[in-house]
């Protein structure tokens, strides 16, 4: 039998013999292994090498597969790194769009404060009852909701959209209040001079310069010269001045169809085109024009046309 190891050939003779040729320095070169103990060295050598080259080889593959699971962590970790950056940097921004979310509430909540605190001073009423500047009273038992996690985006948004709509709410009832009040000051009412008598009502009586009975179109207030002439409502002064039969004569017209006129007057103190208040100054009473004595002729007008001034006279507003 004959085994090929490199350049190195083993003839095997019998069962004790083991013959290796080769060539040394160009000769062949033979080497006789006869004894036993030859033998059993001889393949204890070649069992070694294998076991080298083979421990070697493993050594080496299992180095590569090291490296390679090496590398495979290392590129894991970094992955781990960058997800971790990624998340930071997503909830700092969900933190930041959170915290603008919050703000936008605190604002509409402090409108909503100061809208409040408005409307109770023009309605007249309890601020103790409806106090803004304190938290509402909530209470009850304790129901926990149902499982699943709060979306705080989907929550702020919806109290943003409540926020929002109970603001229009208020300020359209702001809108009607105001526009009650002013309707409320806009509407006749009281007396023009804070002293004096009713010298004449409306309707007809006889006329202290011709005796005869005529229309009497206002109600006169009689009082001592210089006296102080109030308007009765607020609106805009269409005349100030002289006019027929009323001497000097402020007419102010308060919208929704009223209109007042207060005649007679020692002196106008107001002009065409001024805004006046409910309760102002406009005059000093007087006997100028068609007049007996010092007294204010006193009309109010509902589409131009005279009616009686006694119900509003009357009226304490």
């Amino acid at each position: 039998m004959v085994y090929a190891l490199n350049n190195i050939r083993i003839l095997s003779q019998n069962a004790m013999n083991i013959i290796f040729v080769g060539k040394f320095r160009g000769r062949p070169a033979r080497c006789q292994i006869g004894h036993g103990w030859q033998q059993i060295l001889s393949l204890t050598v070649i069992i070694t090498i294998l076991c080298v080259v083979s421990g070697l080889g493993y050594w080496l593959g299992a180095k590569d597969a090291r490296v390679t699971q090496l590398t495979e962590l290392v590129d894991k970790i970094a992955s781990e790194k960058a997800l971790i950056e990624t998340t930071r940097l997503t909830a700092k921004s969900d933190l930041d769009a959170f915290a603008a979310h919050i703000g936008q509430v605190q604002a509409n909540v402090t409108r909503l404060n100061a809208l409040g605190q408005r409307l109770i001073k023009i309605a007249g009423l309890d601020e103790d009852e409806f106090d803004f500047s304190n938290e509402p009273a909530f209470g009850g038992p304790y129901e926990p909701a149902d499982g699943g996690s709060i979306d705080f985006n989907n929550l702020l948004a919806t109290l943003n959209e409540q926020l929002d709509s109970r603001e229009q709410q208020l300020t359209l009832l702001e809108d009607v209040i105001m526009r009650k009040e002013i309707m409320k000051d806009a509407r006749p009412t009281g007396r023009p001079v804070s002293t004096g008598w009713i010298s004449s009502f409306y309707g007809k009586r006889t006329d202290p310069f011709t005796g005869k009975l005529e229309m009497h179109k206002g109600m006169d207030f009689a009082s001592k010269l210089g006296s102080d002439v109030t308007a009765v409502a607020s609106g805009v002064v269409t005349w100030a001045g002289e006019r027929y039969g009323y001497g000097n004569l402020v007419e102010i017209n308060h919208g929704n169809g009223y209109s007042t006129r207060y005649g007679h007057n020692a002196e106008v103190l107001v002009k065409v085109g001024d805004s006046v208040e409910k309760g102002q100054l406009i005059a000093h009473m007087g006997s100028s024009g068609r007049s007996t004595g010092p007294h204010v002729h006193f009309e109010v007008l509902l589409n131009d046309v005279q009616i009686d001034p006694k119900r509003f006279v009357q009226s304490s507003g």
